[in-house]
């Protein structure tokens, strides 16, 4: 934050984190655009100063690994853990005998990880979780904090600093009984509206000042009527200011003329989501005449270009760069860096094509993909459009490049082996690549989408050709899981349009008993692809017809080898009580006499989370239709038991 701006809100939070009287839990509650995130960082960095900070977590939709809720905790446990030698002493004989803690339910993760070493070593600490509304969450209320407010009790010297826009599962999550008396709430944007526009105004006089100073020229400016109007606009919002700043401070335009030519933009009562503004102050408003201004007078015929962009910056699953763009799409980056420049206000953009670029802030995601709030069809993007678009990049890009043995390794190494592998996947396989490889399926979102011949043709054509390159390359780059979900969810695509696919779909499922039945060489090593599960494949597969040429035995199989794949997917040996298959298809739970229900990848097999009872055996279990609970029924005594499965909180003993 601004020196001087913010401070209610400030000193409000850093008299809760000293005093260990208040509730261990703050929640900072406030719509898109009220300086939430810029108020964590803030608070955060204020209790580092203090010796007080044990960890942070700062969530982002942008990237993958910090929307996935199940870093969260293990992140934070490990900055504990760097941070307090006493942690320390108790965290690591902890995991060093069972790493696999860090993959077990968010419950476990919680209670073992982070809980227990607290207790233990009694130290007084603050953790900060940052915009937990753009976390990947199936849970109708908040899973973080479904499992926080069964622990937070148990951790008294720890407070808990959390922020997140009030979307129904974060409210659901704070109503929880044991969550909700422990929770001190402040609710951002009903603050005294003439605290934030004194803010506002403060925050606009500096950087006009500083504009002033850098650019030259612009005394005497704005005057106090343009610096009300752009007061009165914001409505409360700072992403309204800021993204005001950067437009004006557009390095090849005039600042004066910016600013007449934002002021001069007609009125809108557009809403912002399902929030409206005083007229003319929305979001939505700057949003449209940004793009306006930008590409308004263009050709029209440019226009596809335009949204196929925006779309790659919406769309991807991680922020991409302007070159990996140009590259997926078909476009020069040389096009695609002035493109984005001319909306930089909006974005998050270096003047490199190989930096990546992002929405600086995600109330614009929500609007360019909105019929309702971008009406302007020149600017909007479809997102089933572009993500096939995205699709077919990612498919043709696979296609022209993938080759064996990329990374040039030696033979028959496992890929923890070779000492320099990371340099090696930089070195030879592109950031453009890397992302196709990783990423192509997440653009096959829509099963209604029109299978279109073109689609069909390149994704048979690239399992045809590429396919055990492919794999190659998500095993040397640490992704193998990936293969096992890609081509399931390529297969029931594909089968929802059989008439023009059938091909396709024999050979996508073939390439599924291939990765499933191989799953452990291929996530262990890429030269064994080669080595190992191709020679031993059956020999009616097709993949074997396909790549046999590529094989590279080290042994000739003489006797033994299948005719055909094994109607058993995956096999694994285990002793347990009893057994249940998800209705989704996705888990089998196992239950076994040493007091635990594990939970495991019906595809792998791998471990996803254990569950554990206090006493009693498990004769039954049970997933609920939606796959959400797990009932088991126990004897010694008789009683069923119900889990959340994601969580791993339980949930009722009856």
């Amino acid at each position: 934050c601004l020196k001087r701006t913010r401070g209610t809100v400030l000193d409000r939070i850093e008299v809760w984190a000293r005093d260990f009287d208040e509730p261990p839990v703050y929640w900072l509650n406030g719509l898109a655009g009220t300086g939430k995130s810029t108020i964590a960082q803030t608070i955060t960095e204020r209790i580092f100063a203090d010796g007080k900070l044990g960890a942070s977590f700062f969530c982002s939709r942008d990237f993958e690994d910090r929307r996935n809720l199940k870093l969260i905790f293990p992140t934070i446990a490990v900055q504990l853990a760097r941070n307090y030698a006493e942690f320390r002493s108790i965290f690591i004989p902890l995991v060093e005998p069972d790493p696999g803690i860090a993959h077990e339910s968010l419950y476990n993760q919680m209670d073992k990880l982070i809980v227990r070493p607290l207790k233990e070593s009694e130290i007084s600490t603050v953790i900060v979780i940052d915009a937990l509304d753009e976390c990947k969450d199936v849970e109708p209320a908040s899973a973080i904090l479904s499992v926080l407010g069964q622990f937070v009790s148990k951790i008294p010297k720890v407070k808990f600093f959390l922020t997140g826009r009030p979307e129904p599962r974060i409210r659901e999550g704070f109503r929880i009984p044991l969550l909700a008396e422990a929770t001190d709430v402040f609710v951002l944007h009903e603050v005294e509206s003439n605290r934030i526009d004194s803010d506002i105004r403060l925050f606009l006089n500096h950087n006009f000042l500083e504009i002033a100073d850098r650019r030259g020229g612009q005394n005497d400016w704005p005057t106090k009527e343009q610096l009300d109007l752009l007061c009165e606009r914001a409505a409360g919002l700072f992403v309204y200011a800021v993204a005001t700043v950067k437009f004006i401070d557009h390095r090849n335009k005039n600042p004066k003329k910016q600013l007449d030519r934002l002021l001069q933009l007609p009125k809108s009562t557009v809403y912002e989501g399902k929030v409206k503004f005083k007229e003319n102050t929305t979001l939505d408003s700057l949003y449209a005449s940004i793009l306006e201004e930008a590409f308004g007078d263009d050709d029209p015929e440019d226009d596809p270009m335009v949204r196929s962009v925006l779309g790659a910056v919406i769309l991807a699953a991680n922020p991409l760069s302007p070159s990996t763009i140009g590259t997926l799409l078909g476009y020069d980056a040389e096009d695609v860096l002035p493109l984005l420049s001319s909306i930089h206000s909006l974005l998050t953009l270096q003047e490199d094509v190989d930096q990546p670029v992002r929405p600086f802030h995600k109330s614009f995601p929500d609007f360019i993909v909105d019929p309702a709030r971008c009406i302007n069809r020149r600017f909007r993007v479809s997102p089933p459009n572009h993500h096939m678009e995205l699709l077919t990049g990612c498919l043709n890009l696979m296609t022209r490049t993938l080759e064996k043995n990329m990374c040039m390794l030696p033979d028959a190494v496992t890929n923890s082996e070779v000492s320099d592998l990371h340099e090696r996947t930089e070195r030879y396989i592109s950031p453009a690549l890397q992302y196709a490889c990783k990423s192509w399926h997440k653009h096959l979102v829509d099963e209604h989408t029109a299978c279109t011949s073109k689609i069909t043709s390149a994704l048979h054509r690239f399992l045809e050709d590429k396919f055990v390159f492919w794999l190659e390359v998500l095993s040397v780059l640490g992704a193998a899981r990936e293969a096992v979900g890609t081509l399931d969810l390529a297969t029931k695509w594909l089968k929802v349009h059989w008439i023009q696919a059938s091909p396709t779909v024999e050979l996508a499922d073939d390439c599924f008993r291939f990765v499933t039945g191989f799953f452990e060489v291929i996530d262990e090593s890429a030269a064994h692809i080669y080595h190992s599960a191709l020679p031993a494949s059956p020999r009616t597969s097709m993949v074997r017809k396909l790549y046999e040429r590529h094989a590279n035995p080290m042994a000739r199989i003489v006797h033994g080898l299948p005719d055909s794949w094994n109607p058993a997917t995956v096999t694994k040996k285990r002793s347990c009580d009893a057994a249940a298959w998800s209705p989704c298809g996705r888990f089998i739970a196992i239950s076994n006499s040493d007091l635990r229900t594990e939970i495991m990848d019906a595809a792998t097999l791998k471990r996803l989370a254990i569950l554990e009872f206090r006493r009693g055996g498990t004769q039954e279990l049970i997933f609920s239709p939606d796959a959400r609970l797990l009932t088991s029924f126990n004897v010694r005594p008789e009683n069923f038991i119900t889990w959340d499965v994601q969580t791993g909180v339980l949930v009722s003993t009856i």
